[in-house]
């Protein structure tokens, strides 16, 4: 039986999610806004269709967002990842083999029937997805990756055909090919577009059928593989487990700059602590760790400083983690500077089933197990009670320089005070 690749993509994934769990915004324009409420990162398809710009920022669009009747809502980074692992548990039975390639995107394997025909499979599968999760999805059908991700690109860009396209089923792929633009080719980048602009090149079809060594002049093997995956050729396996993290960071810009070392180090235990959550779920130990701080770039007199230290024996424990940064913080603090961002970056990361001991830190099974223990029991109760049920002193209590989300919506999915309440 012959083979397909499917690239399954969630339409205007953070807008969609915000009308999916609020029904009063279905068929309204809505727009989400990134970290402090800064500029517009998503947009729903009513947006899009008032010309609302991607990356603007809110206080230059406030007016004509108001003008507009434009819904506005913060990031809600929990709702969404809730959202992305319900979207792809539900894929993963439908399908043989399962790439997750972002938080709304996932590659998939798939064995074609005897006529070939996936479309009605297809159009099943975006009304079980709307149905269970309220979210739109677009779906690209291809012979390899490269053509399943041009088949999506034009299941998305044209209404009339409800969401789905087969590049690998149509009888003449040719004008389709034409229609997309160089630059809207998956793995072609500026430079590469305008250096194939230049030769005449000027959108996926001449590029599947320009003369290979060309292409190998200027993009080498890799812009031979894509053009064989133009071509129909599956050069590209899914990646059916993700690849180890080098490392792991997290960082957030202040809801207003930070003068005080208490300050800066209730936001270096805050970062600390979801960083070790991190490592925890992706069951690695960090072995070094870096914290660093930042003034705005659009101030005078910038500022910027990292320290970092090693650890003695690998760990995901918070407590030891948050007894390995917390001393760096001196060295990185400076009276009156106004401090707009901090971050913490988990480095030299090792799998958690391979920890090597160290001969003058001793450490024994028993109390390595009653800490990992300790760990996940805390992360359970965070899991099951909402973010913050089990905290931290050293991050401070409802500290005032947190994230600015002032236009918060629902999380109904994550937080149990906002699940919905009937009463009949």
């Amino acid at each position: 039986m012959p083979q397909a690749i499917a690239l399954i993509d969630a339409n205007n994934f953070y807008a969609s999610c915000e009308q999916s769990l609020d029904p009063a915004l279905q068929g309204k324009p809505v727009v989400v806004l990134s970290n402090n409420d800064g500029c517009i990162v998503a947009r729903s398809a009513e947006a899009r269709a008032l010309g609302i710009a991607m990356g603007t920022p809110f206080f230059q669009a406030q007016r004509e967002l108001q003008r507009l009747n434009v819904v506005v809502r913060s990031s809600n980074y929990a709702l969404y990842a809730d959202m992305s692992q319900r979207l792809m548990s539900l894929l993963e039975v439908q399908v043989e083999e399962l790439e997750i390639y972002s938080i709304d995107e996932a590659f998939a394997h798939l064995t074609r029937p005897a006529n070939g025909d996936l479309n009605a499979w297809a159009r099943l599968l975006r009304a079980q997805i709307k149905r269970n999760l309220g979210l739109p999805i677009a779906i690209g059908l291809g012979s390899s990756k490269g053509q399943a991700k041009l088949a999506n690109h034009l299941a998305k860009g044209m209404s009339s055909h409800a969401g789905v396209f087969d590049l690998g089923h149509c009888a003449d792929p040719d004008p389709w090919l034409e229609a997309i633009p160089i630059e809207d080719v998956w793995g072609i980048g500026r430079k590469l577009a305008h250096w194939c602009r230049s030769r005449g090149i000027t959108n996926a079809r001449e590029l599947r059928d320009m003369p290979t060594g060309v292409l190998r002049s200027k993009a080498g093997v890799v812009g031979c593989r894509l053009q064989r995956e133009l071509q129909g050729q599956a050069c590209l396996p899914l990646a059916l487990a993700p690849a180890p993290k080098q490392e792991t960071c997290v960082s957030r810009s202040f809801s207003r700059p930070i003068t005080n070392i208490e300050e800066l180090r209730e936001a270096i235990a805050s970062y600390v602590v979801r960083a070790a959550e991190k490592l925890r779920q992706q069951r690695q130990h960090t072995a070094a760790l870096t914290i660093y701080t930042r003034t705005s770039a659009f101030s005078p007199g910038f500022y910027s400083k990292a320290a970092s230290t090693r650890l003695d024996l690998p760990s995901n424990d918070t407590t030891v983690l948050l007894k390995a940064a917390l001393p760096l913080v001196t060295r990185i603090f400076q009276p009156h500077r106004p401090l707009a961002k901090a971050g913490v970056l988990m480095q030299h990361l090792q799998a958690a089933n391979q920890l090597q001991h160290h001969l003058l830190v001793p450490c024994s099974p028993k109390e390595q197990q009653r800490r990992e223990a300790l760990m996940h029991t805390i992360d359970r109760l965070n899991q099951r009670y909402g973010n913050g049920t089990v905290g931290w002193a050293a991050c401070g209590m409802a500290p005032s320089w947190m994230m600015r989300r002032q236009r918060l919506g629902r999380a109904a999915t994550t937080r149990l005070s906002d699940v919905p309440v009937v009463r009949a």
